[in-house]
């Protein structure tokens, strides 16, 4: 799918809905390399569950709407890639999640993956109306600029054999919102473990999709 953001940039999506509603929707956020193949797939896996789900791309701006496969080159694209169009990016896909065509959600939430890590745990000081944030294996350092800004919860999964993710940065974070936060780590698992090194990982990947359906299940409006 196309979607427009209010800055008037257009980006790809790929929206996956529910069979039986919940009134209950996410925004994915991927890693550095856009919309591939493993978000779209968790777009569905969501739906199967009762969410209905919005990945999106964020590199509209700079490479236009194509291919996201292993030839993609998305280096210059990350470094041209900003908060603010994120944030706007974000609202457009929650905005499509509230909307008849997307499913009528009333409760939204962003998951994010690295780089859409680091975003989605900031994205409620940028994003009205959302109820829960996110983020496996982000860095610290992009939400904490605006982290008394976070209006909502946050859910960080991180690898505690991740050596580019300091434990100790990610509970400063969590101790500085003035929201309710969660940190899981789990011991031994590396970076991405919930996507490239799933099959090593099995237990940690099981366990943190329980984390995740048991907080939208918390926060999710009644």
């Amino acid at each position: 799918m196309v979607l427009k953001a209010t800055d008037g940039n257009t980006f790809a999506g790929y929206a996956a809905l529910p069979g039986a509603p919940t009134g209950r929707g996410v925004v994915i956020l991927p890693d550095v390399r856009g919309l591939h193949r493993f978000y779209r797939d968790l777009a569905v896996r969501f739906a199967e569950i009762g969410l209905a789900a919005v990945a999106v791309d964020y590199f509209g701006r700079t490479a236009g709407i194509g291919d996201r496969s292993a030839d993609f080159d998305f280096r210059p694209h990350i470094q041209q890639t900003a908060p603010e169009g994120v944030a706007a990016d974000v609202a457009a896909a929650a905005d499509h999640l509230r909307s008849a065509e997307g499913g009528s959600v009333t409760s939204v939430f962003t998951i994010g993956f690295c780089f859409g890590g680091s975003y989605s745990w900031r994205q409620s000081a940028e994003t009205a109306g959302l109820s829960g944030e996110i983020g496996f294996y982000g860095r610290p350092e992009r939400a904490a600029q605006v982290a008394e800004q976070m209006t909502a919860p946050l859910l960080m999964l991180i690898g505690g054999a991740d050596p580019s993710i300091p434990i100790t940065a990610v509970e400063a974070l969590r101790d500085a919102v003035p929201v309710e936060a969660d940190l899981v780590v789990y011991p031994g698992a590396p970076h991405s473990f919930f996507d490239r090194a799933f099959a090593e990982h099995a237990d940690a990947c099981t366990d943190a999709w329980r984390q995740i359906t048991a907080f939208v299940e918390r926060h999710a409006a009644a």
